[in-house]
């Protein structure tokens, strides 16, 4: 449920998402600035800017992610921040006015008293009328709940070449929610269709969760998202919501694995991998076995490939890893048991893997006790 204050104690579960974002933002920034004249982040649930201990909200950890960026950025970058409560939109005015002197001449911001839908509704309407797109685009989508965030609004975002969204989604919202009187409306909005209900009956559990994301997973890609992440935040044993990450961008993709890397356990928490056994993430990890399993499900048996071929792979949403997880941690091990062979001519070092690299993945010759080979 919401606060019914202007500002509220800072959970310690909410920290994660926040350092996701920043070290997101510290990748995101330097590149879409990089090849585009103009970029803008989009916070759709803005909140006060800082909670009651003085601790930053999410528009001042994205606005430092810039004011603190060691690379010069070229180009336009706007900020635009949502908050429907008037308390909280009137306290994050004036937490912003303090960052002013020390915001680049190249950002602009503004705050915005309306809700999500409504605000992006009547932008997006606008756009569509002078036949233009919206600039590239972060769409952060945190909300108290499981109101406000129309699958179709996700969809029209998507619908714009290098927009992004990253999206709170809270499973266990959806229990409290059947209590109110239009909850079926409202959940026929969130996923944009109404096969919610066939998840609904199911027993309170891990399996009711998992067809919830399943369908908000696959609900997103059918709105645009070529590549869809699922983490979840866990508290000890707890599942306490998951972040759904939608883009069509492979470089995209890869950089916000390795920002939920990042965030290595704190406290109580960890972030745990959607796929693979709930696998939990640190920056520490060692064991990429489950990463050379996907190697070999998808390589083995299709003979020569590109070291290209294999990093889009690392870098979709086929498997949690990221590319630097790829040649040092999987396949220099994996060579070194003999399972990947090497066109020689296309490198100059056994256990490097640069551009132009072929590979393929076999399964190498094992000897019993006897001695015979099987």
């Amino acid at each position: 449920m919401p606060p019914n204050t202007t500002t509220w104690a800072l959970e310690n579960h909410t920290l994660g998402k926040h350092l996701v974002l920043r070290n997101y933002m510290e990748a995101w920034l330097p590149i879409m600035t990089r090849y585009n004249v103009r970029v803008l982040f989009i916070d759709a649930f803005a909140g006060p800017g800082e909670y009651a201990g003085g601790e930053p909200g999410s528009p001042v950890i994205a606005l430092r992610a810039l004011i603190d960026h060691n690379a010069r950025m070229n180009g336009a970058i706007n900020y635009v921040f949502i908050e429907k409560d008037v308390s909280r939109y009137d306290h994050l005015k004036n937490v912003l006015e303090n960052l002013e002197n020390e915001i680049p001449d190249n950002c602009n911001y503004q705050v915005i008293n309306s809700t999500f839908d409504e605000t992006l509704t009547e932008a997006l309407n606008r756009i569509d009328e002078q036949n233009q797109r919206l600039a590239p685009s972060f769409v952060m989508i945190d909300p108290f709940g499981v109101s406000g965030t129309p699958m179709e609004t996700i969809r029209r975002i998507l619908s714009n070449p290098k927009s992004e969204v990253y999206v709170s989604f809270m499973s266990r919202d959806i229990n409290r929610f059947r209590e109110h009187e239009n909850f079926e409306r409202h959940l026929d909005d969130l996923f944009g269709c109404s096969d919610w209900r066939q998840g609904i009956s199911l027993p309170e559990g891990k399996e009711r969760i998992a067809f919830f994301y399943d369908l908000y997973k696959s609900q997103l890609k059918a709105a645009g998202a070529e590549y869809v992440l699922h983490f979840e935040l866990y508290e000890g044993n707890e599942l306490v919501y998951a972040i759904f990450f939608g883009t069509g961008d492979l470089e995209g993709c890869d950089k916000m694995k390795q920002a939920i890397w990042k965030v290595v356990p704190f406290g109580d928490y960890r972030f745990r991998g959607s796929q693979v056994g709930q696998l939990a993430l640190s920056d520490g990890f060692l064991d990429f076995t489950p990463l050379q399993e996907s190697l070999r499900n998808e390589f083995g048996g299709k003979g020569w490939v590109s070291i290209e071929d294999v990093i889009d792979f690392v870098r979709s949403d086929a498997t949690e890893f990221h590319t630097g997880h790829l040649k040092g941690g999987t396949l220099r091990p994996m060579e070194d048991r003999g399972e990947i062979e090497v066109k020689p001519e296309t490198r100059s070092r056994r256990g490097t893997y640069p551009d132009g690299t072929i590979l393929r993945l076999v399964t190498p010759q094992r000897q019993d006790e006897q001695g015979q080979l099987f």
